[in-house]
This record gives C-alpha cells, sequence and structure tokens, in this order.
C-alpha cells in the first residue's frame, strides 16, 4: 500500500507523516523523525494534528530498539475506522452496493437489479437510496462517509468522472455522474451535500482490487473481465493504468477474423466483444432454444453444467486467449486474472489453448493465469480502495485536515 514519495525536512507535512504510517515504511516518532529529517517537536505537532482528526491511533509498543534497553517505541497506526466509504459496482443489469471500512473489510452490502438502460438520473438515485438502507444497516452515519467509489462498464475520463461514448450505457455519455450520486446520497441518506465521488471503469477497479488484495508484489496485473462485454484493467507499480483518457484496455472492440458478420453495440462488426462476450454467448444459446438473455444467464447455465453453454464458453475463451496473447506480448504482466461471468473452467481453458499457442514462451515463461479471488466483490473493493488513497494521499491530506480545522 502507498509507496508515494513524501517530501522531507521542513516541506514534510502531516499528510506525508500519515502516508509513512499508512505505507509501513515508518510507524514510530522515531522513525517518521528519521524518514523526514524534522525535529521530535515538529513531528509531534504534525502527529498532533492527525490524532486530532482521528485518523492516527497509538498501538503496541514496538521492540527496544537499543542494546542498552529503555521503553519500547510506540508504534502508530492508521485508525481505518474513524470514516467509512460507500462503493457501488454496476453492471448492465445487476448491481452490488456495500459499507466498507476504509481498510476495505464490508461492513453491509446489498445486491439487486438495476438496469443500466434506464438512465442514470434513475439509477443514481436508486444506488442512493440503497446507499441510506446500507448505513442503518452497518450502524453508522451518514456524516461518517468520507467518500463514495463507483464502477461502470464503459470508459471512464477520471478527471471528469464522466463516461465517454460507453457502448452498453446509452444516455450516459458525459453525464455528470459525480454530482447526481452526491445529490442522491444527501437526499436519501440525509448526508453532507459534496461527499466526493470517484467514478472508474470496472474492470479497472476489479483489477485494482484484487491486485492489491492479493497481489500486491506484482508490479505488472491485467485483469479481463468477460461478462455481457469485454473489458480490460491493468495495474501497474501499483497505480492503475488508463491511458490519456481512460481508454485503456478496451479489448472488446478489438476486431477479430471470427467476427466478420457480428454487429457489435458500439455499431462495428467483428469486435471480440461480439463473438465472445457473456452476451455474444447467451444469444448464440437463445438462438438455438436455450434461453438467456445475458452474460449472468450463461453462468447460472455453466454452474448447472450445461453442455451447450459449456462449449460455446470454451470456443469464446479460445477467442479471447487469441487477443491476449498480443496483451501479454506488449504488457509482460506477472499476473493475468480472468474474472467475471464467463470466467470458469471451459473458458479458462480455451483461453489457455490459444494464449500458449499463440504468445512468444519468453511472455508466458513467468505468467500465472489465474481467476478471481474477491469474486463478485473485486469492483466494490477496489472502489474503496481508489477512494481511500485518493482522500488520505499527501497533499489531498492536508487540504483535509485544513478544512476541519486541525
Amino acid at each position: 500500500m502507498g509507496g508515494r514519495s513524501v517530501k522531507v525536512g521542513s516541506h514534510a507535512g502531516a499528510g506525508d507523516l500519515l502516508e509513512l504510517v499508512r505505507s509501513g515504511r515508518a510507524t514510530t516518532r522515531g522513525a517518521l523523525q528519521q524518514a523526514t529529517g524534522l525535529s521530535r517537536a515538529t513531528v509531534g505537532q504534525r502527529l498532533d494534528r492527525l490524532f486530532r482528526a482521528g485518523w492516527l491511533r497509538e498501538g503496541a509498543g514496538g521492540p527496544v530498539g537499543s542494546p542498552l534497553g529503555g521503553r519500547p517505541s510506540i508504534t502508530l497506526e492508521f485508525d481505518d475506522e474513524h470514516a467509512v466509504v460507500l462503493a457501488a459496482d454496476l453492471d448492465t443489469r445487476h448491481a452490488r452496493a456495500a459499507v466498507l471500512s476504509l481498510g476495505g473489510e464490508i461492513q453491509a452490502e446489498h445486491s439487486g437489479t438495476l438496469v443500466i438502460e434506464d438512465g442514470p438520473d434513475a439509477v443514481l438515485d436508486e444506488l442512493g437510496r440503497w446507499f441510506a438502507e446500507l448505513l442503518e444497516k452497518a450502524g453508522r452515519p451518514a456524516d461518517a462517509v468520507c467518500g463514495i467509489g463507483l464502477a461502470v462498464p464503459g470508459p471512464v475520463d477520471s478527471d471528469t468522472g464522466r463516461v465517454v461514448q460507453p457502448p452498453i450505457m446509452p444516455g450516459w455519455d458525459g453525464y455528470d455522474i459525480r454530482d447526481r450520486l452526491a445529490r442522491a446520497f444527501a437526499g436519501h441518506a440525509g448526508g453532507p451535500a459534496g461527499v466526493p465521488v470517484l467514478v472508474d471503469n470496472d474492470a479497472n477497479l476489479m483489477a485494482y482490487g484484487e491486485q492489491r488484495a492479493g497481489y500486491p508484489d506484482c508490479s505488472a496485473f491485467a485483469l479481463v473481465k468477460v461478462s455481457t462485454g469485454i473489458g480490460a484493467g491493468m495495474v501497474v507499480d501499483g497505480a492503475i493504468y488508463r491511458g490519456i483518457d481512460g481508454g485503456a484496455g478496451d479489448i472488446g472492440h478489438i476486431r477479430v477474423p471470427e467476427g466478420t458478420d457480428a454487429l457489435c453495440r458500439c455499431g462495428s462488426y467483428g469486435c471480440l466483444a461480439a463473438v465472445a462476450s457473456g452476451g455474444a454467448v447467451a444469444r448464440r444459446l437463445d438462438e438455438s432454444g436455450v434461453p438467456a438473455a445475458s452474460g449472468s444467464d450463461v453462468r447460472d447455465l455453466l454452474t448447472s453444467g450445461h453442455p451447450g453453454a459449456t462449449a460455446l464458453a470454451r470456443e469464446a475463451g479460445r477467442c479471447v486467449g487469441d487477443v491476449l496473447a498480443t496483451v501479454v506480448t506488449l504488457l509482460n504482466p506477472g499476473v493475468l486474472m480472468i474474472a467475471g461471468d464467463l470466467a470458469g473452467t471451459p473458458f479458462l481453458t480455451g483461453v489457455r489453448e490459444l494464449l500458449y499457442q499463440r504468445a512468444l514462451p519468453r511472455s508466458t515463461a513467468h505468467l500465472d493465469v489465474v481467476t478471481s479471488r474477491l469474486g463478485d466483490r473485486a469492483g466494490l473493493v477496489g472502489a474503496g480502495a481508489l477512494v481511500v488513497e485518493h482522500l488520505y494521499a499527501p497533499e489531498r491530506a492536508e487540504e483535509r485536515l485544513a478544512a476541519l480545522g486541525v
């Protein structure tokens, strides 16, 4: 966690000290003095602000640092219970929302039908109602919420929090999600106006959550979500890689030979998502007389061992594996995670068949191809982590401390 550079000497503020404690790089007063070059008195003053804000607490005494003995050093810990984060993960016809501690522990959770085609106003208002109910369930007041994180199934400009030409989110292009969700939360939960809202692509946030929870030492991590659509998220050197305007990882719209006649929801023919997504498999099953409308229906069929769904999932996996051979060659990740509705054995088998056949051995020699550890909660955990990392980054922490008057 953390790893951001901090200021040293007189320029090191309370936010820099907090970053050192949160990242584990310096967890005693003496270690903070050593890391920053600040005097004992100045470190004490900076820490006092963090204690008054409720962001830090004293832990157990650490080992004695001197062979001559003396009192054990008191360790400092980030108090991850002083506030909570709200997070939601939207899919095309389903959503999941939760209250999380600042350490990423889920304190209350709800999932249900929420149709993204109903438009942003209706969907975000309903999320606000869910959040109010979840806070009551968790036993936390609305003013304990420090921020909201939202995962959406489309490309997002992270600077504005707006989706950009999303193929499967009609009516959402350019919509001010941050403002509407903040107002919905305030209206339903009675919380303070203007709570920070961060929005990102669902595959990005799934990748972020999975990498931090299970592979924190992996410097190049890739996740491919195959549900109604197909998208990829990448975490490089501990940070989400988004490209210049949020378009990185949109592999569902790479053209593939198998899809010459397949019309994609983006309007083009031959996209990977048009032939190998959960939606595409559902359509083929439906055409063959097996009722299926979405990726989640395909997942249910795969769980029951349906032979037609199994065969189509493996075929889709081969198609995706062919594209991933290029992704792996370009990114050279240490972990490639397959997630989403189709992420079971048949699909994974198909992916591996083509991936290892088409990619150079050099690119796959140290590659682990795995499935999700966090499952349906990956997007929630990633969204929560994104909010915490943003709000407690050194400069932002300084601004918030000043606003609190400490």
